[in-house]
Parts: structure tokens; sequence; C-alpha cells
């Protein structure tokens, strides 16, 4: 047993998407959630900048006393995971587009990928593409203007839709019945996605029930889950400015109110 926190970092708000997961499934787990904020969004980054950032964060949430760390950004993992498993001690969980329950799952045969530059360009995304080529036509696409519509709190606003729309139409169009978020920010223009996709027979899949499942996984496996009863404590940090880090603070509340 080990009670001490969870790090959680992304490179803004959009880990608060896998951050309400944890929160929702793992009641008795302390969590630091730090979204960078100063250098966000990190897709269309240098390889080398974005993993300084990560490696300035991890070592902070180092600092802070975590026991595992949450790479609640794909962009960064797609980069940094192998850079991070090999200089820190501590486990880590990165993430990756779901190509393969997509795959797995659609009908149609064709499936959409929405995620960043960094992503799509990514070791894990070609060769998990890769593998599945020859099972779904895979349709992806970098989401222009996505971060910044959440980061700016437009999610809801008609500039989204008309962002959104221009992507995901196309995909629809084309017979994709499941739409990968490769992002986490993403989820939170479900809303507007599903609005577009009205009465059609698609899923949006997103990472975050995939990514709490396999840091439960790896706390058994290390023993690093929390005392039964213990009372967990919530902790936000950034990179930016203390008005950022109250952004942080009012979108936990919207994304532990959210059904992704």
């Amino acid at each position: 047993m080990n009670n001490a926190p969870i790090g959680v970092f992304d490179s803004g708000l959009g880990g608060l998407t896998v951050w309400s997961e944890l929160y929702r499934k793992m009641p008795e787990e302390s969590l630091i959630y730090l979204g960078d904020g100063k250098n966000c969004p990190y897709g269309d980054q240098p390889r080398e900048k974005v993993i300084s950032y990560v490696d300035d964060a991890v070592r902070r949430l180092i600092d802070k006393g975590v026991k595992m760390i949450v790479i609640a950004c794909n962009a960064a993992t797609a980069v940094a995971i192998d850079y991070l498993r090999k200089t820190y001690p501590i486990p880590f969980i990165g993430l990756e587009p779901a190509v393969k329950p997509a795959a797995l799952s659609s009908k149609s045969g064709v499936i959409g990928i929405l995620a960043t530059k960094a992503t799509l360009e990514g070791r894990l995304f070609r060769e998990t593409s890769q593998r599945y080529a020859d099972r779904v036509r895979i349709l992806a696409q970098v989401g222009e203007g996505f971060v910044e519509l959440v980061e700016e709190n437009r999610e809801q606003s008609p500039e989204a839709e008309q962002i959104v729309g221009k992507l995901l139409r196309p995909m629809l169009e084309a017979g994709a019945d499941r739409i990968v978020l490769g992002c986490t920010h993403y989820p939170f223009l479900a809303r507007v996605m599903r609005q577009i996709i009205a009465s059609r027979n698609v899923e949006l899949i997103q990472p975050a029930e995939a990514v709490e499942r396999q840091t439960e996984a790896v706390m058994r496996k290390f023993d690093l889950r929390a005392e039964s009863g213990h009372l967990p404590t919530y902790e936000f940090c950034t990179c930016a400015d203390e008005a950022y880090r109250q952004r942080l603070i009012a979108k936990s509340e919207t994304a532990k109110q959210m059904i992704f």
C-alpha cells in the first residue's frame, strides 16, 4: 500500500478529462494535476522542446512525492514516454490513439483519427496503424484549432461547430463509424461532435477509461494502491501563472460533471 499521490500531467486543460476519470473511479487516491499552460499546445512544437517541457514537469511532480505519473497528453507520450521510462525509476502511464478498439469494433471498415501532428507522426501511432491497416481504412486528421478552442473555453461557441465540422464531416461522409479522439483536449468538444454526428450510428472513442484501467493494473502490480479509507487530497499546479491555475481548478469541476 502507498498513500502518496498520483501525478497527472498535460500540456494544459485537456488532461482533466483523464483526471476526472481517476477522480471518479479511484476515490481513495490523492491526485496532483500539473497543467503546463505556459507552453501549450505541444502538437506542432519541435521534439527537443517538448521533451524539455515534459522533463521539467516530471521533475516537479517527483519533487512533490508522487508514486507514479500519468502522462495525460498524447503528444507528450508520443515524443517523450521512452525517454521518461529510461530516466526515472517510477511507473509512467502513457496515451496512444485508440486505433485497436476502433478497428476491432468498426462495422463499416472505416475509422477516423483526430489527433495532434506530434501524435500522428509518433512511433506508437505508426506501429498501431500499420497493424490494422489491412482490416480498416484509417482516416487520420490533425485537429487544427481544437486545443485552442478548449484552452479558451470556446467549446460551445458557433466557431467550435464550424472548426470541428470542417474536419469531422468529411470523415462521416467517407463512412467512418468510429471516431478516435487522439488528444485529451478533444473530449471537451464531444457535445458539438455529437450534434454534428446527429442520428448516424457513430461512436466517439476517447482514452480516459482505458487509462484508468491501466493505472489500476500498474498500481496492483507494484502494490501502489492507497490504503482502504484513505482520505485523498487534490492539488493543481502549472508552469503558467496563478490565473491559469485557477482555470485548471474551474475546469476540473466542469470535467467532473461531464460524461465524455
